[in-house]
């Protein structure tokens, strides 16, 4: 079943977005002479190199940031298991589902230029879209395109994604797909639909989705590793193979194109170089290119995905609650706002998730399935926000692809 919204969670949203806001202004205005987590970040880079050793993962690359600085950066591993050759902080990997908050962060650069509108529907701009309901495909908004609550089952059409179905097929079968509530009743996760948010741009601005994103935010960023698609990837100087299990071991074999066909959801390629400068500006420190109120308005909760906090290890112990923004997720961890997401295709899973009070982040890449690295992330938190120590590397339960 879809997972309900409470009804006062998005009139409020404006409100949390401005208490971002403020917290990450006063973060980046206002640094803390006390804060300073170098040494820390040295341990968990010792941390992260044992655990690549111990649990045998082919290659990752790690970075952390705080107070707009990388503070930490390194590739651990190799980027194929049968060449040996090692992972430095420009391999590239694929980032999956970090790509939404690509998408959600164009969208409020073009809403901010009056080209697109969070609110209004996008059969304003796509005409030919509908769904079984059609009353109901006249509301749909990129609001509720990039917050997963379009009124779809969960993950509509992403078999037929992985079956090699085309992107423009899929879209157009959402006319047949069963709704299980009202457009903005409900939340369920979405990689085709998402992607409309795609075609939107393309009729917002006449130019293609990619070439936008690289245009407006790759480059100003200096995320010069950052690409879409695989022929990008595989053009790389160093690329991360993806790695499969096989026979008790990981074996590289080539990426998958079907995800690549859904951009906005899941088409970025990028270094942990390259994300540490993402997230530093998602931090507030690239005003130029990422102002406050824009950062404010995208990682706004929109939705509640209580779903979220019933897993397993540090979800089910850390969280207290989750929301899904505009491409990003936003829990309260601990009793501290956390902004994150994870992506994961085939041999390929990614984290990137920060604190706002605390100016803190880390993103972490690896070309396996392995499901070990995932606790890198609270174990640093863990240290940043002076909670007790736990022990977040043993394997988890496993998650549903997203």
């Amino acid at each position: 079943m879809p997972r309900k919204k409470a009804k006062p969670t998005r009139l409020p949203a404006r409100l949390v977005a401005v208490s971002l806001l403020a917290v990450a202004g006063l973060a980046a205005a206002n640094p803390d002479p006390r804060k300073d987590f170098s040494q820390e970040a040295l341990e968990i880079e010792r941390i992260a190199e044992q655990m690549v050793a111990r649990a045998r993962i082919p290659g990752l690359a790690m970075a952390i940031v705080e107070d707009g600085k990388v503070i930490s950066l390194r590739g651990y591993g190799v980027v194929d298991s049968k060449l040996l050759e090692p992972v430095t902080p420009d391999t590239a990997f694929r980032v999956a589902s970090l790509s939404k908050a690509f998408a959600g962060t164009l969208s409020a650069m073009l809403v901010r230029e009056g080209a697109m509108d969070w609110d209004a529907p996008i059969v304003n701009q796509l005409p030919t879209f509908t769904l079984r309901d059609g009353q109901a495909a006249s509301r749909i908004s990129v609001r509720q395109i990039l917050s997963h609550q379009v009124g779809l089952a969960y993950n509509t059409f992403d078999r037929d994604l992985e079956a090699d179905q085309p992107y423009p097929l899929l879209a157009g079968k959402l006319a047949e797909a069963p709704l299980t509530c009202s457009p903005g009743e409900c939340y369920a996760y979405q990689n085709i639909a998402f992607s409309l948010v795609g075609d939107v741009v393309f009729a917002s601005t006449g130019d293609f989705y990619a070439a936008q994103v690289e245009k407006r935010i790759f480059h100003p960023l200096g995320m010069y590793g950052a690409t879409f698609g695989r022929g990008e990837l595989e053009s790389s100087p160093s690329w991360a193979r993806p790695h499969v299990r096989s026979g008790g071991t990981w074996v590289p074999v080539r990426p998958k194109e079907n995800y690549y066909r859904v951009p906005p959801a899941a088409g970025v390629n990028a270094s942990a170089r390259d994300m540490a400068q993402w997230l530093i500006a998602q931090m507030g420190h690239r005003p130029e290119v990422l102002p406050p109120e824009l950062l404010a308005e995208v990682q706004a909760p929109q939705v509640e995905t209580p779903g979220e906090i019933r897993g397993s290890g540090w979800r089910g112990e850390r969280l207290r609650a989750a929301h899904y923004g505009l491409g990003w997720r936003i829990y309260d961890y601990d009793g501290h706002t956390l902004v994150f997401h994870g992506g994961a295709v085939q041999g390929y899973r990614a984290l990137a998730g920060f604190l706002p009070e605390r100016d803190l982040g880390i993103v972490v890449l690896w070309n396996s399935e392995s499901t070990v690295p995932w606790g890198l992330m609270p174990v640093t938190l863990d240290r940043a926000l002076g909670l007790p120590r736990k022990d977040w590397l043993a394997p988890p339960a496993p998650r549903r692809r997203r």
